[in-house]
């Protein structure tokens, strides 16, 4: 799935369990992060624009560092040593994590049917255990983008309710603006029925 939709279900999923906008951050940033050994498809664009030796480095790595039971300990270890109220984000970081692996094995699948991405779970140490589902959705499918309509919406909704967005992750000032933009249309709307 999409980054987007990673820190989506991310904040939907685990963002009321945190107290404080910093531990909030980390949770929603843990989640996030096994794409990190995605970031190889950098080098390999560069190689290819600027007319050197082709590289492979997204397809070796990519799913191999990031996505699996140690990537997800190392993770949510230094989510705690970063967070506020340490054990609770160690275990919703843990819990982000394989939210994102749970996203990946269910939303990654390429152009055709055979072209589906599985976890070797104990990777990079062992590449004995494969997790995988046949009946993968395409990336770019209807079936990820219904996902991230409903998790977006399921945000903004709440946002009207509780004063705060994902935006405050960013900026506090800027999310205060956008919630009462978003109350401001709400009220229009119930008025109008």
């Amino acid at each position: 799935m999409s980054p987007i939709t990673h820190m989506l279900v991310g904040w939907v999923g685990l963002e009321r369990l945190q107290l404080g906008r910093r531990d909030k951050a980390i949770v929603v940033l843990a989640g996030l992060t096994p794409d990190l050994d995605g970031l190889g498809i950098v080098i390999d664009f560069a190689t290819r624009t600027f007319g050197l030796a082709e590289t492979d480095y997204y397809q070796a790595f990519h799913r191999m560092y990031g996505h699996g039971l140690p990537a997800a300990i190392l993770i949510a270890a230094l989510a705690a040593a970063l967070g506020t109220r340490r054990y609770r984000v160690a275990c919703c970081a843990f819990v982000s994590v394989h939210l994102h692996f749970l996203c990946d094995l269910i939303g990654s699948r390429g152009t055709t049917s055979e072209d589906t991405w599985g976890i070797y779970y104990l990777a990079p140490f062992s590449t004995a255990y494969e997790v995988s589902w046949p009946g993968q959705w395409p990336l770019v499918g209807w079936q990820n983008m219904l996902v991230t309509v409903v998790l977006l919406s399921v945000a903004l909704w709440r946002a009207t309710n509780l004063g705060y967005s994902p935006l405050a992750l960013i900026s506090e000032r800027a999310d205060t603006v956008f919630v009462a933009t978003l109350r401001k249309w709400r009220k229009q709307c119930s008025f109008q029925e």
